[in-house]
């Protein structure tokens, strides 16, 4: 550990086996690095969704802590007061402030690394740097941020998942923007800047959840983020648990939405919205593909030039001698030249009469 992080984090010891194994138990003699997940809570948590998806991942499936960071050096308790439980007898607990970066090993035994816990308060240079050294000596292959943000959208309507990074596999089938635009800052984007300023693969996922609902905890915005996870990563999660909960909130949502026109009202309204922009990306992206399959001049010249080389002078299927041509020509137009005869046209028997005349004389 460089001395600069000596009081931001410690390591267990010993150190939890990172790396891959091969099926016969052994260390894969060609290891991966791990994928790296961050679901720090505090910051972009709409409906939640952060925070319940590193508790499902750390209750479902086995993990150990690798480092343990200083919260005394990160955290402002004036702002994040820890609750306390006082009885008759004095205090009895407080609830502990923990944020650590654990390996996991999803339900076929591959690990991967999560970073979870409370989003710092202070010195985010100093522990992006930390989390940097910890990503360069654990040898990370991919970091994928997590995020939820309130927006316009009606819970009727497929989740948006929408990404941004510098791995386009990473964000391959996900919502992208081709604009750019200004965020509150966070711990978890200094760290993308920190992994993109290195050509690190990075990507953040943000699940849109209905603004309506952002302030419960709403299950489907952890699930398809979890669901993203696993699908670009190939990492296999645990996600049955989620789905159920998700039936079970969409049906109270549901009854709640029968119950009030004022609801229903507002919710038809984010639908037609909702269908309307989705109508416009589709069209967008027909005319991109269009755009992509249309050879461009430079694509034209370079297949024209490459048609050019290809042809062989010396090829005797694509060139003819001089002498022939000429042959060739003359043959040609004395056939055609007979064929056009007026005497013929008007006489075709002209030419066997005067062969006659021939052979008698």
């Amino acid at each position: 550990m460089q001395d600069h992080h000596r009081n931001m984090y410690e390591l267990e010891y010993p150190v939890p086996e990172v790396r891959s194994l091969a099926a016969n138990g052994h260390e894969d003699s060609k290891p991966q690095g791990p994928t790296l997940v961050i679901a720090m809570q505090g910051y972009a948590d709409a409906g939640q969704a952060i925070d319940l998806g590193s508790s499902h991942l750390l209750a479902a499936l086995d993990n150990s802590p690798l480092a343990v960071f200083n919260h005394d050096e990160l955290v402002d308790y004036r702002s994040r007061r820890p609750a306390t439980q006082v009885e008759i007898g004095g205090v009895k607990h407080i609830s502990p402030i923990s944020l650590e970066l654990h390996v996991v090993r999803d339900v076929d035994g591959a690990p991967f690394l999560l970073l979870a816990g409370p989003e710092p308060d202070l010195r985010w240079s100093a522990f992006t740097d930390a989390v940097g050294d910890l990503i360069e000596r654990f040898n990370v292959q991919r970091t994928i941020c997590l995020y939820s943000a309130p927006m316009t959208v009606p819970h009727t309507r497929p989740m948006v998942i929408s990404a941004h990074g510098n791995d386009p596999a990473l964000m391959k089938d996900l919502t992208t923007f081709d604009s750019h635009f200004t965020v509150p800052g966070s711990a978890s984007l200094f760290i993308e800047k920190w992994l993109n300023d290195r050509k690190r693969s990075v990507a953040g996922y943000t699940a849109h959840v209905p603004h309506y609902v952002s302030a419960s905890p709403y299950p489907e915005a952890t699930l398809r983020l979890l669901e993203a996870v696993k699908e670009h990563t190939g990492l296999n999660l645990p996600l049955s648990v989620l789905e159920v909960d998700c039936q079970s909130v969409a049906q109270q949502m549901q009854e709640q939405m029968e119950d009030s026109r004022e609801i229903q009202h507002v919710v038809h309204a984010l639908e037609q919205q909702y269908d309307e922009e989705a109508e416009r990306h589709r069209r967008q992206q027909a005319l991109a593909a269009e755009d992509r399959n249309v050879p461009d001049a430079e694509e034209i010249g370079k297949a024209f030039e490459e048609f050019l080389a290809g042809v062989d002078s010396e090829d005797p299927t694509m060139s003819f001698e001089k002498s022939d041509v000429e042959s060739t020509s003359a043959d040609d137009a004395e056939a055609e030249s007979s064929a056009h005869s007026p005497r013929d046209a008007e006489d075709p028997g002209a030419s066997d009469d005067h062969n006659g005349s021939n052979q008698d004389s």
